[in-house]
């Protein structure tokens, strides 16, 4: 069995695990952000939230790949490195929901939600063609509005393509940290910031543009609504 498999299972251990434990860590770090940086607008904060999860799967990155040089301990440290990637790249997600006014409280809602922003444009296919409909902004529709006979239609076809792809992707790059001399913990920097990006980037396709205000200080809920949604 290669590396890259080895790193499949723990990856739906931990996926499954911060689906529950990360949703009210979510929530209690958009509002203690809020509390620190009362000024900021939501845009603001999501651009905050963008630079501590790069910021934090970057430096777990290189810190594992460094460990590389110490016999013994490079494919362990490698493969804890993939749980934490994971894990931050769940709060991150369920971070943003809050910051666009969704709790999406129903289990199986916020693991598509997190599949879908995980797996990225391969996830907005496979929901066009459960869903029967396309267009942007996914997050909203899987949060409130999709059928509940749909959401577990397209987590039992992502699931699996997540444990396949995404374990794969990561399970490379924990050989990549392998590298001696050091070399290693500029590749695992350079991986996990890749990924990160990538994330980032498929998290504004689904989420699309937070509100200007948050909710409440006008008396409007400014959240964008997908072209064709009713309010």
């Amino acid at each position: 069995m290669s590396k890259a498999d080895d790193a499949k299972n723990p990856i739906q251990q931990v996926l499954d695990k911060a689906l529950v434990a990360q949703q009210p860590l979510a929530r209690k770090n958009v509002e203690r952000l809020r509390r620190v940086h009362p000024d900021d607008t939501p845009p603001e904060l999501v651009r905050r939230l963008d630079r501590y999860y790069l910021a934090g799967v970057t430096a777990s990155g290189g810190a594992s790949g460094a460990a590389g040089i110490v016999p013994g301990a490079g494919i362990p440290t490698a493969l804890a490195d993939i749980m934490l990637f994971t894990e931050a790249s769940v709060l991150y997600t369920l971070s943003l929901a809050e910051v666009h006014g969704m709790h999406p409280e129903d289990l199986e809602r916020r693991k598509l939600l997190v599949l879908t922003v995980l797996l990225g444009d391969g996830a907005v296919s496979a929901l066009d063609k459960v869903v029967g409909r396309s267009g942007p902004y996914w997050a909203k529709r899987i949060v409130s509005a999709i059928p509940m006979s749909a959401i577990n239609k397209a987590n039992k076809i992502l699931g699996p393509r997540f444990i396949t792809k995404y374990g794969t992707k990561q399970g490379v790059l924990v050989l990549s940290k392998q590298v001696p001399l050091g070399i290693g913990a500029a590749l695992g920097a350079g991986g996990n910031h890749i990924f990160g990006r990538l994330t980032i980037k498929s998290a504004r396709k689904i989420f699309g543009e937070p509100p200007s205000s948050w909710a409440g200080d006008d008396g409007v809920d400014e959240t964008p609504l997908a072209p064709g949604s009713v309010a």
